[in-house]
């Protein structure tokens, strides 16, 4: 029997409202006991163990929107080389996404994602589905075999479906299997050929740009089709406030949608793009400040139930081009918490609100036991020093590309262990970078 036992830890757990020091005992790859004066008669013997020191132990953190390079473009990203990336940033738990060469669009697919993830990932890997073949936004695929064979949820990644026919008829049919519709509310129309966020500052710059109002029509048409239809409905990637006001009118009616934001556009705005700095070309854009507290305020009052990294590696050349030119996306599995912590240090996000839109909601959305400190929960865990101050190097990252806006920026927060199913898969000896 394997043991571990963590020794004096701040417990914080968002789905319980738990914020105590005390001590955890794992067996199995189970929490066996928590809480304070769990060791009063001794700890087993034979148990490793693991002293804190008042170091904060969550629950792992859960990724719902990480794109990887396998299969088809290994030299971006492999789902070994992500998930040490993920490890290091305390994930413990990721979702790949479909845009894959070939797309994940049938069962074979899924299989083979799932077998490549158990045998090389050291953190749980999860599958969303592609929505049409292809992801053209032409023809919806096998939903319930993909959701048969262990796809968790279902995107059309940044294609976003124009045809309100065939998106009715996909969350009809999904609602009849319970199955979690992700999709990116942009009209493909009026972002067609931008690259920015449509303001004075873009116009300055001569950049081709989209309005904000593009999220908003989507978005106000999937919660009309969610409404219509009775399935479930995750608004991907939400990154403006116009978008809002539609989330929180749906959420009062008990319909099913939910919707998610990047760590990005939670610690950045379009300023960030700077003089052209294509490492902060992002889709959808970087937006206005207002926008960007308008978001961070969705998060503490529950409007918006989900933060990702948006885990999208681009290889150099990809990226040190033109700005209008260079690949949109950003590397993220490091950031996710360290950004997030140095939000919660600023003043600028709520602690337990932060950590349950990266473990115990993203975990209701999918049907997970993970996500919560509970005796006989998984034991995917992270311990993290939540004042440690750091550089973020982008050469230093696992991920095999280093696309990330934050290079060269201060942050503050940064994981020392993560465990996910009782095992020690990532241990930082330091928190000095």
């Amino acid at each position: 029997m394997s043991r571990l036992a963590i020794l004096g830890a701040r417990l914080v757990d968002p789905a319980s409202g738990r914020d105590e020091i005390g001590d955890v005992l794992v067996e199995n790859g189970k929490i066996a006991a928590l809480g304070a004066g769990i060791f009063a008669d001794g700890i087993p013997e034979g148990t490793e163990n693991i002293e804190a020191d008042g170091l904060v132990l969550a629950p792992g953190l859960i990724d719902m929107r990480v794109v990887t390079g396998e299969p088809g473009t290994e030299h971006k990203e492999t789902l070994a080389s992500a998930g040490r990336a993920a490890a290091a940033g305390g994930v413990t738990t990721m979702v790949v996404m479909p845009q894959t060469n070939p797309v994940i669009e049938d069962i074979s697919l899924v299989d083979h994602i799932r077998r490549s993830g158990r045998e090389n990932s050291p953190v749980n890997v999860l599958i969303a589905g592609a929505l049409t073949k292809g992801l053209n936004a032409e023809e919806m695929t096998e939903l319930g075999l993909m959701s048969d064979a262990g796809a968790v949820m279902f995107s059309n990644g940044d294609t976003p479906i124009s045809d309100t026919r065939l998106m009715r008829r996909i969350m009809a049919y999904s609602s009849t299997f319970n199955a979690l519709i992700a999709h990116r509310p942009m009209d493909p129309y009026l972002s067609q050929g931008s690259c920015a966020h449509e303001s004075d500052y873009s116009s300055r710059l001569g950049l081709p740009a989209a309005p904000a109002v593009s999220e908003r029509i989507i978005a106000e048409r999937d919660i009309a089709l969610a409404e219509l239809t009775g399935g479930r409905t995750l608004l991907d990637l939400i990154s403006s406030e116009e978008t809002l006001p539609a989330i929180r009118r749906a959420k009062a009616r008990d319909l099913e949608v939910a919707a998610s934001v990047s760590i990005n556009h939670l610690a950045l705005n379009e300023m960030d793009i700077g003089d052209y700095r294509s490492f902060a070309k992002l889709d959808p854009p970087l937006r206005t400040e207002n926008d960007r507290k308008a978001l961070l305020n969705a998060i503490d009052d529950g409007t918006i139930d989900v933060i990702v990294s948006s885990h999208d590696p681009r290889p150099a050349g990809e990226k040190r081009r033109p700005f209008a030119e260079a690949s949109a996306g950003a590397v993220g599995l490091e950031i996710l918490l360290s950004a997030g912590l140095t939000l919660v240090a600023d003043g600028q996000m709520d602690l337990m609100a932060f950590l349950a839109a990266v473990t115990c909601n993203p975990a209701a959305l999918l049907g997970l036991e993970q996500g919560n400190l509970e005796e006989g929960a998984p034991a995917d865990l992270i311990l993290f020093d939540a004042g440690a101050p750091w550089l973020c190097d982008a050469e230093m990252l696992a991920s095999k590309s280093k696309n990330t806006p934050f290079d060269g920026r201060h942050m503050q927060g940064k994981a020392v262990m993560t465990i996910c199913n009782g095992k020690i898969v990532f241990e930082r000896r330091t928190t000095a970078n």
